[in-house]
């Protein structure tokens, strides 16, 4: 007697050709955003150590949520949201910073001051934007003061 197990075969599309889960591409998509989201923020952490910033704190994580990176600029307290984009075809990445993001943002900063020895320190919000344009290479938009009048 042979064991047999009945194993549906592939739904197809009009073509003819099986049909890809819906559930395994969109985790793949989901880890495909992690590992690029996580390169930004490498990059961009690269980026201002290269222009004299100190980085103090990586994906600083609070009750209010996350902020990738915590920077002194000389003496001013900089927290820096990071936005990566495979491409351009679906807006900048910048064009993802709203209304709530900067109030998220802030309350970060707030809770963040409360548990830290820095005191007495003007504090800034920018943004890193950073657009693949080919294998080996990005460009990056250095927002400063991003929150400020106008933005």
């Amino acid at each position: 007697m042979t064991n047999r197990t009945a194993v549906s075969a592939p739904e197809e599309d009009s073509a003819g050709k099986p049909r890809k889960s819906k559930k395994g591409s969109s985790r793949q998509k989901n880890m495909h955003n992690k590992d690029l989201g996580r390169k930004g923020e490498e990059a961009a952490a690269r980026f201002l150590v290269r222009r004299g910033y100190d980085i103090i704190e990586r994906n600083w994580t609070c009750i209010a949520g996350e902020a990738d990176i915590i920077a002194l600029d000389e003496d001013t307290l900089v927290f820096v949201e990071v936005k990566t984009r495979s491409s351009a075809a679906n807006g900048l990445p910048g064009e993802a910073i709203t209304k709530e993001k900067r109030t998220r943002y802030e309350k970060i900063a707030c809770l963040y001051l409360e548990h830290s020895e820095v005191s007495d320190a003007p504090v800034r919000f920018d943004v890193i934007s950073i657009t693949l344009i080919g294998p080996d290479r990005a460009f990056v938009r250095h927002h400063i003061d991003a929150f400020g009048v106008g933005w």
